[in-house]
């Protein structure tokens, strides 16, 4: 099994039981977790793939994944920000599958 596939497993073993799955787009979950495993390798720890990370862990506390504007985003939208974690409904197309807005202060 790559790395890949393992945190696939790791992170859907931990995540489903609270609510939230993985998209039905297994290639797009696929490149989002790379990203993850890259950011890991990168600053030494899983922030989110799909925003700029300081390389600074408490600067990124609010982008390591799950990202703190998850609940809020699947809540509201269906959807987190990158479309990694996913409500039931939106999976089922019962979810409107529109642009999440980004919820995170600009850091610049």
């Amino acid at each position: 099994m790559n790395e890949v596939e393992t945190l696939y497993k790791t992170l859907k073993t931990a995540q489903e039981p609270k609510g939230y799955l993985f998209s039905t787009d297994k290639e797009r979950v696929h490149e989002l977790l790379d990203g993850l495993i890259v950011n890991k390798k990168r600053y030494g720890y899983m922030c989110c793939p799909c925003r700029l990370a300081s390389g600074d862990r408490e600067k990124d506390r609010d982008i390591l994944c799950p990202c703190v504007y998850r609940e809020d985003d699947v809540k509201e939208y269906g959807s987190c920000y990158c479309n990694l974690y996913v409500s039931k409904g939106w999976n089922e197309g019962k979810v409107p599958r529109i642009y999440v807005p980004e919820r995170r202060p600009s850091p610049f």
